[in-house]
């Protein structure tokens, strides 16, 4: 995708997270989820549009955006966001998950996967498995491990199917468990 598609790709990705489990832990309210969803969004996964590693299906009803290997997403977007938009209370709680989100995060170069969703109306389709098969050719071609990290118990078999091990949970407080997983080079 280009730059120009970003913002077809961010409705996408923002139908296909709105019952993400950390996503509403984090926005429990509609109106709360809605507005900050999309900076979420941009924060993580818009460097893949400049890097041309952001996919999609045709008509965009899924999509999935990769940081390549010596792109990371947007450090100081991300802390605005939570900064700006959770409350107080989970803020304590956000920090050390993005901590230990770091801490999971290869050193070695390697590919990232923040986003990738398809619009429910279209989940179980095969569209997720179309995205990521391309993408990891891409991994293979380029012998680089593959990196991500759930936000979602029901897609960690997903994940599993396509050789990524999980290395650890992820939790703070009160919030629901993220499960960083790991491909290794091929």
């Amino acid at each position: 995708m280009t730059p120009a598609e970003e913002e077809a790709a961010a409705q996408t990705i923002l139908l296909a997270f709105a019952a993400d489990p950390m996503a509403r832990w984090t926005w429990p309210r509609a109106d709360q989820y809605l507005a900050a969803m999309p900076r979420m969004i941009r924060a993580f996964g818009s460097r893949a549009f400049d890097n041309g590693s952001a996919w999609r299906t045709p008509d965009y009803s899924a999509v999935a955006l990769w940081l390549p290997p010596g792109v990371d997403a947007d450090e100081d977007g991300l802390g605005a966001v939570i900064e700006s938009t959770v409350e107080g209370s989970l803020r304590s709680e956000t920090d050390p998950i993005f901590e230990e989100m770091a801490s999971y995060h290869p050193t070695e170069p390697h590919w990232y996967l923040p986003l990738i969703g398809a619009d429910p109306a279209h989940q179980g389709e095969g569209l997720g498995e179309a995205l990521m098969t391309h993408a990891l050719a891409r991994c293979d071609r380029d012998h680089a491990p593959a990196y991500l990290e759930s936000s979602n118990p029901r897609n960690i078999p997903f994940y599993e199917r396509h050789g990524f091990e999980r290395l650890g949970a992820i939790q703070a407080g009160s919030s629901p468990t993220l499960v960083p997983m790991l491909r290794p080079a091929r």
